[in-house]
């Protein structure tokens, strides 16, 4: 059976232009999924009416929710959806990622779609607090979605940690590889595997004269070669689609993305939240800032989110 079966797509109220529900229904075409359109909104004006009884603020509040909902109504019906099937739904509440991933954990959606925004004037991505938080903490597949279209032909990048020996890497390595057939099956693309790793550490070369740091590095790309050949064996990926260089994640996935036209990056984050997350960051993170499209991030196998 299709593993997307059921996909929640995240609507943006401050635009017309709705890509992420695209993509969604592209996606929904292509496995029978069934979609539902999902919006949160809050407006901290409402809460304060303290001259209304509650009864009169909940009535204001349901007004503007099904102004919304029939927004959203609006919006599909310019939309050709042939037989998929769109749920629409719309709710009160004033932090939309705890919205959204209460709505996966309670209803057990494969997939979170929302889309990116656009900075007119420096021509690049910004994202938003709530775009972090799913990264961060929705158990299930989280889709960014850019500018870049969808071609037959095309190619998708699967970053993987060929090099590491945890098991955790190892096991997400092959979840990251698996998803990228997956996908590739369905819109007709190339998978592409990359792997990067850390040059010599200057500190090491600075306290130890003795240290050959071309030796080191020779040794590291030939482990993670070896490593990468190994794992795309295992997924039956030809040597002349696998990449192995030095270097930070964020600027090899970034360049190969640009070299390939990728269409779409799959990565996986461990779900880093708190003071960590603050201090080290995700590379998912990193990485995701620089990419001009479609980014899939995955949790490794049993991850459980903050707000389960």
């Amino acid at each position: 059976m299709e593993k997307y079966q059921k996909i929640l797509v995240v609507i943006d109220p401050t635009v017309e232009d709705q890509k992420a529900l695209k993509r969604a229904i592209h996606m929904a075409k292509l496995t029978n999924a069934s979609v539902t359109a999902f919006l949160s909104i809050f407006d901290f004006s409402y809460e304060m009416t303290t001259m209304l009884s509650s009864e009169e603020r909940e009535s204001m509040r349901q007004t503007v929710i099904d102004d919304r909902a029939q927004w959203i109504k609006d919006i599909l019906a310019d939309i050709e959806l042939g037989d998929i099937n769109i749920n629409t739904q719309v709710v009160w509440h004033n932090r939309p990622f705890e919205a959204v991933i209460e709505k996966v954990i309670d209803d057990s959606y494969d997939m979170v779609i929302k889309g990116t925004h656009q900075h007119d004037k420096l021509k690049s991505v910004i994202f938003t607090p709530t775009d972090w938080h799913l990264l961060r903490k929705c158990p299930c597949p989280v889709l960014l979605v850019k500018d870049h279209s969808w071609p037959e032909n095309g190619n998708i990048i699967a970053a993987i940690n060929a090099g590491s020996d945890e098991s955790e890497h190892q096991s997400l390595n092959d979840k990251i590889t698996e998803e990228a057939i997956h996908i590739a099956g369905l819109i007709k693309s190339n998978v592409h595997l990359v792997n990067s790793f850390p040059g010599t550490p200057v500190n090491i070369a600075i306290e130890i004269p003795e240290f050959d740091a071309s030796q080191y590095n020779d040794t590291m790309m030939q482990h993670h070669k070896d490593s990468m050949k190994v794992h795309a064996e295992k997924f039956c990926i030809p040597v002349e689609n696998t990449y192995v260089n030095e270097g930070l994640p964020e600027d090899i996935i970034e360049s190969l993305s640009t070299q390939l036209d990728a269409e779409l990056v799959i990565l996986g984050t461990i779900g880093r939240t708190g003071i960590s997350a603050a201090l080290i960051g995700n590379t998912a993170e990193h990485v995701i800032d620089r990419l001009n499209c479609d980014v899939l991030a995955l949790k490794p196998q049993g991850y459980k989110s903050p707000l389960q």
